[in-house]
């Protein structure tokens, strides 16, 4: 059930925003009562909900109880329909508490987002109003779209739909959602989307979908992270959300560049905030003027990386602030563990966390681009002795 901390007089559910203003006011209360979840309920178990699937299921929920998963839902769904501004600030804001719940429910949220614009309204019927209760969750199963070669997963056009075939490599929230969007790729290299089962299933057609045990990863192995095998698998065309043209994943990518560095700038305040708990502990000056200097230079990229939402920048600006996330996140948390000594060495500690999260948050979504920029980023300081 829906918070009933949130006054309906401002909800979108109850089709009672009428103006800008009163929009904005919607938002920023939104993201008033997802900082206090995330203060309150998540960030003291950050390092249960990690690794124990059980704990991160609760919060995931909680978020949805609390209507935070109808950001890309357009108003006239009931849901919030956040500006760009307002969800990168909430995709900030996530991760500096749990990276295993911002990485969780980023995949639910790019999957809300893509069927809310497509044009499939038996789909939207279908999904978007159980979304908005916080009772469906759909996950997304395209970044194999980036691979060069042959596509993994190809798809055929037969009567009534397409015929899917190929393997998944990465689908995360095995357990958690319901569905999931599939990318494959038709014979003239233009790219369907389609909802799937995300749980083993067999078509009388002889299709199927399996998945694997998920994986053993070094970070967020919580999120169950699992590959996908389509065999022959029937998708009709009532379930397709949309056909892209060939090349779109990388359009995307390179229109999208700097929109994954908010998860690495939530990871840098994550390390931040271990950095500053320490020094007032401590009582030690060199710690403190640490502090400051990233601190600093915190906010002096996150406010460039605002200003670079604005379609003025060029790519290339963008990709390099980017970069300066990512190598932003890895100092903070090397920072978190330095100032932690041996006890960062323990699994569960916060430190020690933040560094596995950094890791993540570093090669997540990434191109060939972002990997040139992050090591040039990584260079830049280099001496010689």
């Amino acid at each position: 059930m829906r918070d009933r901390s949130i006054p309906s007089g401002l909800s979108p559910v109850d089709n009672q925003i009428v103006s800008p203003t009163r929009h904005e006011e919607y938002q920023h209360q939104l993201l008033t009562t997802a900082e206090s979840y995330l203060r309150e309920n998540v960030a003291p178990q950050a390092a249960v909900i990690d690794s124990d699937a059980d704990a991160l299921r609760a919060v995931l929920h909680g978020m949805g109880d609390r209507a935070l998963f109808t950001l890309k839902v357009p108003l006239s769904w009931g849901g919030a329909e956040f500006s760009d501004a307002a969800y990168y600030r909430f995709q900030e804001l996530v991760p500096r508490y749990s990276g295993a719940l911002a990485f969780l429910q980023t995949q639910h949220q790019s999957a809300v987002g893509m069927l809310a614009r497509c044009e499939n309204e038996g789909l939207k019927q279908e999904y978007l109003p159980r979304i908005v209760k916080g009772d469906r969750f759909l996950g997304i199963g395209f970044s194999q779209l980036r691979r060069k070669g042959k596509p993994l997963v190809k798809a055929a056009a037969i009567e009534g739909g397409y015929l899917l075939q190929g393997q998944v490599p990465w689908v995360t929230g095995w357990n958690y959602f319901q569905d999931f969007i599939v990318a494959s790729v038709l014979p003239d290299d233009r790219t369907i989307f389609g909802v799937v089962p995300f749980v083993e299933t067999w078509q009388d057609n002889g299709g199927e979908i399996t998945f694997s045990s998920p994986m053993q990863l070094a970070a967020m192995a919580s999120t169950n992270t699992v590959s996908a095998k389509l065999q022959h698998w029937f998708l009709p065309n009532e379930r397709v959300v949309s056909i892209k043209p060939p090349g779109w994943i990388h359009e995307n990518d390179k229109k999208n560049v700097l929109n994954h560095g908010f998860f690495a700038l939530g990871c840098a305040r994550a390390g931040l905030d271990i950095l500053e708990a320490t020094a007032k502990g401590k009582e030690l000056d060199f710690i403190k003027a640490a502090f400051d200097s990233l601190h600093q230079e915190f906010w002096d990229c996150r406010t460039q990386m605002m200003q670079g939402l604005s379609p003025f920048p060029s790519w290339e600006d963008k990709l390099q602030l980017r970069a300066w996330a990512i190598h932003l996140a890895q100092r903070c948390a090397h920072a978190a563990v330095t100032v932690s000594s041996g006890a960062a060495n323990y699994a569960h500690h916060p430190a020690q966390r933040v560094y596995r999260e950094a890791m993540v948050f570093t090669v997540f979504g990434q191109t060939t681009a972002v990997m040139e920029a992050t090591l040039a980023r990584l260079l830049e300081n280099k001496t010689y002795t």
